[in-house]
């Protein structure tokens, strides 16, 4: 039996596009395999949101020809549907299908010798949902991430995703809930997931919204903790705030994408909000949810980012109630508005202030974690022995080893490097005890 080996890059919409492939090739017959070194299929789906990506995967298809050079590849995903041609002169590449194709793979490996190795369409006019849960997110087998939105309707300057994925589109309601139904009988807490999330249910005709659609999930299901990845302020509605902040199965955790906190650049980035607008928004999360992880995306060095407006973005970014930022140095896409920008911010620059804004993220974090000590947090433990991750967002240490994927309070008695610890006689030195 042929054994294939599906490798993620990415998001967690792209782990979920991984997790529907596999079930795809396994009810096709084929075996996965434990090692990509042993498998006769390596698929390879991809990211390509930063130039960074787009490299690690070239160095992978490398490593995979170097070192299974009978093994098949196919590369899919968000850099097989922008740059086709450049991943099929790759030595070791037999096939290159684009995210317009990715459904079509299971049929494409197991029929008849397929003519050509570039298999590449108009994305926007892809409109099937390919999704299935990813039962080990994040490797710690505890926390399934579900994808229930793809595609982006934005034009963000410097973003190539849209072009990648198409326009927003939404799995029907009552699919999302038979998906956490069941999975709601194997795992204690469910990551819903999408490419911009918020926009969940935004189809013309469409009447619900996801606060709808979460409070069906709470009212037919019997999912213990449901946590909400990334989500646009503008969508951060009172209506979904207020169902976060009042209900005990809901994870305390807004991640909102900023990008800048400078109004110049926000509007050379074609971003639908003002500092002013989102600053209400996240104040908003924290009057209702006193100790909520609260996250946001920041870049920098966008194109034409004078020292001015780092400093004014610096200074927003402050002044907000963040627990933890992902920082990102600004990278050239092709075909976005940004990277045609003649005003491009020199490397070193982009990268000394993005050294900045992750010194203040980890003040911020700290800050936070200190003020957690002494409280008790609901956490759900990892397949990590001896950790769980808690209710807002913060890894934590635990007395002692637990089963993984259960749902308990602990007492915080200290931090270590990263996390918290939970209470214990034992002393903590160095991070560890």
């Amino acid at each position: 039996m042929a054994k294939f080996f599906v490798q993620n890059f990415g998001c967690r919409a792209t782990q979920a596009d991984g997790a529907a492939l596999e079930s795809l090739l396994s009810a096709k017959g084929l075996q996965a395999a434990r090692e990509r070194s042993t498998a006769d299929l390596v698929v390879l789906n991809t990211c390509t949101v930063t130039a960074a990506a787009d490299e690690d995967v070239r160095q992978t298809i490398r490593r995979v020809h170097r070192e299974n050079a009978a093994a098949r590849i196919l590369v899919t995903g968000c850099y097989a549907q922008r740059a086709p041609e450049e991943l099929a002169a790759m030595p070791g590449v037999e096939w290159v299908v684009g995210n317009s194709h990715k459904s079509q793979i299971a049929d494409l490996v197991t029929t008849a010798p397929y003519h050509g190795n570039i298999l590449v369409a108009d994305i926007f006019a892809q409109h099937d949902f390919l999704a299935a849960p990813v039962q080990d997110a994040a490797g710690d087998r505890t926390r399934p991430n579900l994808k229930i939105q793809d595609g982006c309707n934005n034009r963000c300057a410097f973003c190539i995703i849209p072009f990648v994925r198409g326009w927003s589109r939404s799995a029907p309601a009552q699919q999302v809930v038979e998906q956490v139904r069941a999975l709601a009988s194997c795992y204690r807490e469910i990551v819903l997931s999408g490419i911009n999330l918020g926009r969940w249910g935004r189809e013309p005709g469409s009447t619900m919204r996801l606060a709808d659609l979460i409070r069906m999930l709470l009212a037919e299901t019997p999912v213990e903790r449901l946590r909400l990845s990334s989500i646009e302020p503008m969508d951060l509605s009172d209506d979904l705030l207020g169902l976060m902040a009042t209900s005990p199965r809901i994870a305390k955790h807004v991640h909102a994408p900023l990008q800048s906190g400078s109004d110049r650049i926000l509007r050379r980035m074609h971003r639908k909000y003002r500092p002013y607008h989102y600053s209400t928004r996240l104040r908003k999360a924290r009057a209702l949810m006193p100790d909520a992880a609260i996250g946001a995306d920041v870049m920098a060095g966008f194109p034409g980012e004078t020292d001015a407006e780092f400093e004014d973005s610096r200074r927003f970014i402050e002044a907000m109630p963040f627990t933890y930022l992902h920082v990102f140095t600004y990278s050239e896409r092709p075909g976005t508005p940004a990277a045609e920008d003649p005003d491009q911010v020199p490397v070193a620059v982009r990268r000394e202030r993005n050294r900045i804004l992750r010194n203040l993220a980890a003040a911020k974090n700290r800050a936070f974690r200190e003020s957690m000590v002494g409280k008790r947090l609901s956490v759900v433990t990892l397949h990590e022995p001896g950790t769980a991750l808690s209710e807002n967002y913060l890894k934590v240490e635990l007395a002692y080893e637990r089963e993984p994927n259960q749902l308990l309070d602990v007492e915080i008695g200290g931090l270590t490097d990263s996390g918290l610890a939970e209470k214990t006689d034992l002393p903590i030195v160095n991070g560890t005890r």
